[in-house]
Order: C-alpha cells, then sequence, then structure tokens
C-alpha cells in the first residue's frame, strides 16, 4: 500500500498516539483530531485510511489494522541492475521531498465556539419557530430563507442558534466568493505554508450550522457547493482529504430575491442562481415584516433596553412605517421603510431626544422627494412635531456664524 509522506507521518503519529497499537477506530481517529494531538504532532488528519485500507483488513471488532509494509509515494523507479550513484540520487531526491513537504502543515484547530450571542429583548416572529424546528430535529434539511431587506432573516437564525446553544458559521456571500473561500485554502504562515480549513469544512466537521448569507449575491462559482448540499461528503481536491458532515450539520440560507435576479432593479447585484443550486434546498420561507402589534413590542422593548421609552413615539412610528409598507406595494413610492430602519431611528432618538431629527437623519438616505414625502407624511401622524423649516435652518446657521465672529484668540 502506497502513501505520501504527509500520510506516514500521520499513520505514526496516530499509532503512538494509541501507544502502539496495532489497530484503530473510526473513534480513535476523532479522538486523535479533537483532543488536539494531531496538531500536536504537527501531521494532517489521518481520515484518509478509511478510503484507503479495504473492508477484508478489518477486525472482527470492526477497527481497521494499521498498513504493514507501507511503502513511500514518489517518481522513483527500481532497476535490477541499478548503479549505486542512481540509488543515492534517489534517495536525496526523496530527502528533499520530504523536506519540502514537511513545510506543508495544517493551520491549528480553532477552539472558538461559534455560538451567536443572544440579543436582549429579541422578539420572535415570522418562521422564527419553524427553524428552530429545523435546528432542534437534528436532520440535514437545507432551507433558503427570502424577503424584503431589513426583515430579520439573518437575526431570526442567528437568535435560533443563540436559544438552542448552536454553532453558526455565518459567511457572506458576494460575487468574488470562491471555493478557497468557502472549502479552504494554502497560506503563508511565518515562512511555511499551512493548509486553512474554510467556514463550509469547519461547519461540517462540527456538526454546525452554515449560513449563506445573501446568497442571491453569489456567481456560478458557488456550485462548489452541490455536495455539501446534498448532505454528502466533501472531497478537498488540494488536499485530498474526505470532509464527513458530522450529525446536526445543516445549511441556511438568506437572500433577497427567490434566485431569479431583481427585475425592479431595487436589489442590484444579485443574480440568476442555476437552478440545479436551488433545487438542493427543499423547502423555501418567505419571511414577511412583522405585523404591527409585534413591531411595536421591538421598538418598545429596544427603547427600554436604551433608556429612551416613549410609547406615544413608538406607536405612531410603527403607524408610519405601515403606511408607507402600503402605500410602496400600491405602488406609490419606490421605497420603504424596514424594521431595520425603524431600530435606527430609535438609536438615533436615544442619543439626540428629538423625534423628528431622529427620523430626518435615518431617512436622509433616500432621495431628496423621497425623504420630504416620509418626513411629511410623520408630521401629519403627530402633532407633537413639525416639519423642519429653511427659516429655522438659516437662523442657527445665522447663530453659528455670529458665534464665530465673537470669538478671537487674541
Amino acid at each position: 500500500m502506497t502513501f505520501t509522506v504527509r500520510q506516514e507521518k500521520a499513520i505514526d503519529g496516530l499509532r503512538s498516539y494509541l501507544d502502539g497499537s496495532n489497530s484503530f477506530t473510526r473513534q480513535d481517529i476523532m479522538n486523535f483530531v479533537e483532543s488536539g494531538a494531531c496538531k500536536t504532532a504537527g501531521v494532517v488528519k489521518p481520515w484518509f485510511l478509511l478510503d484507503r485500507i479495504p473492508k477484508e483488513m478489518r477486525t472482527e471488532d470492526k477497527s481497521y489494522d494499521f498498513p504493514s509494509g507501507v511503502e513511500m509515494a514518489d517518481n522513483s523507479f527500481v532497476v535490477e541492475d541499478s548503479t549505486v550513484e542512481l540509488a543515492t540520487n534517489v534517495s536525496a531526491a526523496r530527502t528533499e521531498t520530504a523536506e519540502m513537504v514537511s513545510n506543508v502543515i495544517e493551520f491549528p484547530m480553532n477552539s472558538e465556539s461559534y455560538v451567536p450571542a443572544k440579543v436582549n429583548g429579541y422578539v420572535k416572529f415570522g418562521h422564527y419557530a419553524d427553524v428552530k424546528t429545523i435546528k432542534k430535529s437534528g436532520n440535514f434539511y437545507p432551507i433558503f430563507i427570502t424577503g424584503l431587506s431589513g426583515n430579520g432573516k439573518t437575526m431570526m437564525i442567528e437568535q435560533v442558534h443563540a436559544e438552542l446553544r448552536k454553532e453558526l458559521f455565518r459567511v457572506n456571500i458576494t460575487i468574488e466568493t470562491d471555493e478557497d473561500d468557502l472549502i479552504g485554502h494554502y497560506a503563508l504562515v511565518d515562512g511555511r505554508t499551512v493548509w486553512q480549513d474554510g467556514p463550509v469544512t469547519l461547519a461540517m466537521e462540527r456538526g454546525a450550522t452554515l449560513l449563506l448569507d445573501e446568497v442571491d449575491l453569489a456567481s456560478n462559482k458557488i456550485m462548489c457547493l452541490q455536495p455539501v448540499l446534498e448532505g454528502n461528503p466533501l472531497l478537498i481536491k488540494k488536499e485530498g482529504r474526505v470532509v464527513r458532515p458530522k450529525s446536526g450539520f445543516t445549511v441556511m440560507a438568506t437572500a433577497n430575491t427567490k434566485g431569479k435576479g431583481s427585475e425592479d432593479g431595487r436589489f442590484i447585484g444579485t443574480n440568476i442562481l442555476n437552478e440545479a443550486f436551488l433545487e438542493r434546498f427543499p423547502i423555501t420561507l418567505e419571511q414577511e415584516y412583522p405585523s404591527m402589534s409585534v413591531e411595536k413590542k421591538i421598538v418598545t422593548k429596544l427603547m427600554i433596553n436604551l433608556g429612551c421609552l416613549d410609547e406615544e413615539y413608538a406607536g405612531k412610528l410603527v403607524d408610519w412605517a405601515d403606511l408607507i409598507r402600503k402605500t410602496f406595494y400600491d405602488g406609490g413610492v419606490d421605497e420603504i421603510i424596514a424594521t431595520r430602519r425603524l431600530v435606527h431611528i430609535i438609536h438615533a432618538f436615544s442619543i439626540f431626544k428629538d423625534r423628528m431629527k431622529a427620523i430626518a437623519m435615518c431617512v436622509a438616505r433616500f432621495d431628496d422627494q423621497t425623504k420630504e414625502t416620509f418626513m411629511d407624511l410623520y408630521s401629519k401622524l403627530d402633532e407633537k412635531v413639525s416639519m423642519p423649516s429653511d427659516k429655522d435652518e438659516s437662523s442657527e446657521s445665522d447663530e453659528t456664524e455670529e458665534k464665530d465672529e465673537d470669538f478671537s484668540p487674541f
């Protein structure tokens, strides 16, 4: 049986870990890797043994015998009448190869926990219960969650995992995301070439959830995930290593579209995803904005957390957002006030303590006409505020200029 230099070292490392035992089990390999002994020995993970050793070499207790008569894989050949000089050259070349390969080591295993933090005051809504049920089942069941921007798709997934104390690997997808970003790649660290597992590989090995955030921004390079989305083992071609998904592993994806592109141009940069890729997701969950009662609860809880509770303001903001959304759905306006935008307004209100100023600053991202329309609508809902006039702004500017003129450093 032929093995590379790195694989032979891994076999020796595992045998040493097992106190010279002549056999090993799958659990022995897992313990060798997860205990950090593999990292300490500076060898690759010996999962390749499970693929290389034929079934007839298994013992009755379902363990494997260590391969005997291990041969080195190289490009040398043997001729019966070969000269000493040729043998010396082959030996020197083998030594050089061993030194070169030994410079390629695995990146240290990350023991950091990837369980998201709980958000104080988070309000459950939408498909929260469905996502939680899927994750609690422990089944491999990829889901695709779609909906307009700012309606809590990503946070919902994060908070489900925070509640269940389950690890989540979030990957923000862009058109530049490729196999190296997702699966893993070689990197130069301290003058040595090391292999770094990507988030997909880490999530599979740890039985975590892989979150493909904004997946509709991906190019066709995302197709490298086809076997992963089928729940099958993943072959890392550059390593010659097979990664098998641990129990509990699954994939969740979020997007503003359904993978068919954005017809209205609102989500520029989104792409039409491959149909075969989309077919790997058994179900699609359509996330809507929360109801008015739920949204008021979200806003009120946030105000309490920020120490700026104003229930009247909270109610009027929710009414205002709901009116704008209805107008948007009817085609009356091109922009919308998302739940995330309301959260931004509350944060601004907690700082400036001014209702209209908080709104004005947070809708300034829209074009001037839309901004004025939204602010005017709110001023009609709240008699305690008024639209800022040019005269007020001019007087404030004049007052500032007067103060500047009065100031003299000499």
